[in-house]
């Protein structure tokens, strides 16, 4: 069935859940499994003006340090949590980009056959203003995804 699963996750409780699922599905299955973390795009705030710049760069460089700490906290519980699932777990953390592209390429580059991913299934309007990372993975990407809530 499937013998490499891409679990995504941003360190949520929510995210949690599906990484619960994925390992227990790995595990099930005899499968491998890579976790995939991400971090958004630097977005600069005071770019336009001459003395933000400086500042900026201070900001972007101590967000980058934060951003990079993060991943390494949710690697960490992850490694955690597969090593007593008994699953044989890699994980990738993709700094600045967004979600959506980072886990599609990356399931790609692992040869992952099923994407394992958590939602908070909002619909109407907030749906519509928050975006839905979920959504797009599953109507661009062309793997089987494992949608947890």
């Amino acid at each position: 069935m499937y013998t490499h699963l891409l679990i995504a996750s941003d360190g949520s409780e929510l995210a949690g859940k599906g990484l619960d699922a994925g390992l227990a599905l790995a595990a099930a299955l005899g499968a491998s499994a890579t976790l995939v973390t991400v971090s958004d795009p630097w977005q600069a705030v005071m770019a336009a003006e001459p003395s933000g710049m400086a500042l900026g760069a201070e900001l972007r460089e101590e967000q980058r340090r934060e951003r990079e700490a993060q991943a390494q906290a949710i690697i960490s519980r992850a490694r955690a949590k597969a090593e007593r699932a008994g699953v044989a777990l890699e994980a990738v953390y993709v700094p600045e980009r967004l979600a959506d592209e980072a886990i599609l390429e990356t399931a790609q580059a692992c040869g992952a056959d099923l994407i394992v991913m958590a939602s908070h299934g909002h619909r109407g309007l907030r749906k519509l203003l928050l975006g839905s990372q979920t959504q797009s993975v599953v109507s661009r990407g062309h793997l089987p995804v494992l949608v947890v809530r």
